[in-house]
């Protein structure tokens, strides 16, 4: 199995209590353990505004991280969870992607979706259009991407998105499976007509639910649309996202989750506090000791999710769960 590691830029009300003038030590540190660890490639949210409300406290903007990250670090892959296709013109993203490729020698994935978050789309003068509209969206860009990024040059004539002639140049380093320039696409979200249908038609990796049954079903959908596509269902790498605490017992993983629960509390409200750490609590989410970790991990992989990004809530603020994942988790699971 892989790991992503998702690093704390605010959004999530991760960054509390830190001054803003060290956010981004905080976030640099914690991207360059990665890259001296484990972690196959690191990771960001695409969002304005904090969750589960929005407050006054730090969101940092995610390509702008994603170059930052990419000029600290050597070794390890940059990507967002997701990028939202609406917030910025599919081709200057694409001109925004292939730069942030070269800063990084080619470690750029795109990570992209449909969008969801309506109150900043409004916020920010985007509108929030209704959600075919966002899929379709979605589709065009994507269409407009990976033709910038393989041939150089881009023409669509969409509903939504028009291109002609548009310039991509240098185009990324990296290069797909026909050897033509390309970033890999993480088609991110379960939408089982649309949202699938366009991983199965373009994306290298899928990003949907991380529970057996849903995973189990998203999975079967795919491989509808791969199969009536002609595109390679075995190809597409399937991933999933946990929020994770990892403690050596059951008392030490109820303190890690009653920390974050009263971190959270004076920002948030005591309600929407609890709601942010239900999942660790009822068993949704991943918590537990490194060996119920490597449990319930390893009977995912056996229905083929073969890589986790895994978001420590607590990672600003001590690294201990960080570092005991990766010395009695990864290391079991790095073989399958």
């Amino acid at each position: 199995m892989r790991f992503g590691l998702f690093i704390p830029q605010g959004w999530r009300h991760d960054l509390v209590d830190i001054d803003p003038s060290e956010h981004w030590a905080v976030m640099k540190r914690l991207a360059q353990h990665a890259d001296a660890g484990p972690w196959e490639s690191i990771w960001v949210y695409d969002h304005f505004h904090t969750v589960p409300v929005p407050t006054d406290q730090a969101t940092h903007e995610a390509w702008t991280l994603m170059a930052a990250f990419a000029a600290v670090t050597d070794r390890v892959r940059l990507g967002q969870m997701c990028t939202c296709m609406g917030y910025r013109n599919p081709m200057h993203l694409a001109k925004v992607a292939a730069t942030v490729d070269h800063v990084s020698g080619g470690r750029t994935e795109m990570g992209i979706g449909g969008g969801w978050y309506e109150h900043e789309w409004n916020a920010y003068g985007y509108g929030f259009p209704e959600i075919g509209d966002r899929l379709r969206m979605l589709d065009e860009g994507v269409q407009i991407m990976s033709q910038a990024w393989r041939e150089g040059t881009a023409t669509l004539d969409g509903r939504y998105y028009q291109a002609s002639g548009a310039i991509l140049q240098p185009q990324p380093p990296q290069t797909g499976a026909d050897g033509k320039p390309a970033i890999p696409l993480w088609i991110a979200g379960g939408g089982e007509k649309v949202t699938l249908r366009i991983a199965a038609q373009y994306g290298q990796y899928t990003n949907f639910a991380g529970s057996p049954d849903e995973f189990t079903r998203k999975s079967e959908i795919l491989r509808g649309h791969c199969e009536r596509l002609g595109t390679d269902f075995g190809a597409i790498t399937r991933s999933s996202n946990y929020n994770i605490v990892i403690g050596r017992d059951a008392a030490e993983v109820l303190q890690r989750v009653d920390a974050i629960e009263a971190r959270l509390t004076p920002y948030i409200g005591a309600e929407k506090a609890a709601g942010a750490v239900r999942d660790l609590r009822d068993g949704t989410g991943l918590a537990g000791t490194p060996e119920q970790i490597v449990e319930r991990l390893r009977a995912m992989d056996a229905l083929g999710m073969t890589y986790a990004i895994l978001y420590f809530p607590e990672a600003a603020y001590d690294f201990s769960g960080i570092e005991l994942f990766e010395r009695e988790v990864a290391p079991a699971l790095a073989q399958g």
